[in-house]
């Protein structure tokens, strides 16, 4: 298997994470990943807010509803990356969207996010994606602009443990040839 490959199937959502900082290789490995990340004609609507401070950790973690287990990664994790993007830009050309679908953003952060997570598992470290979490708040607790929107967070950490792989669909199971 390709080390590519063993990074795809290795990466898992971590909740705890051990007691260690991350270092700025690390960190700038990581946001290197992002920079590098396709988006939608190389608009780079994404913006990273990279939150170390235990205090702002605590408050972004209050946005998280206590049944969301990815909640559980924020007390533990030394940094969560916030990944904000800029509105009205991917999806749009001279100022009119031009997707079914509207603001591509979320496309773009997904790329950027996946990005995140395969360059931090490839370095040692775990993350989660949390989507689920009040979106208004954290954005008050980080000062986004008008224009921007908060899409994501993402706790990242050295893993207090190993997660096993759910079970995956077979590739027949979602593959359709020439018509669904």
């Amino acid at each position: 298997m390709s080390a590519f490959m063993e990074v795809i199937k290795g990466r898992r959502s971590i909740r705890k994470f051990e007691d260690r900082d991350l270092t700025e290789e690390q960190l700038e490995r990581i946001l290197e990943a992002v920079r590098w990340s396709p988006s939608w004609a190389n608009t780079q609507c994404w913006e990273i807010v990279v939150v170390r401070d235990p205090e702002v950790k605590g408050k972004l973690h209050e946005t998280v509803p206590k049944t969301n287990p990815a909640g559980k990664g924020f007390p533990s994790a030394p940094a969560i990356l916030v990944l904000c993007a800029k509105l009205h830009s991917s999806g749009y050309y001279k100022g009119e969207v031009t997707t079914k679908f509207g603001d591509w953003f979320l496309f773009d952060l997904g790329i950027a996010a996946q990005s995140i997570c395969l360059s931090a598992y490839a370095q040692g470290l775990g993350t989660v994606i949390v989507g689920l979490f009040d979106h208004d708040a954290a954005r008050g607790v980080l000062g986004v602009p008008e224009g921007y929107e908060v899409a994501a967070m993402i706790p990242v950490g050295v893993p207090a443990q190993e997660s096993k792989a759910p079970k995956r669909r077979e590739i027949e199971e979602f593959t359709h040839m020439d018509r669904f």
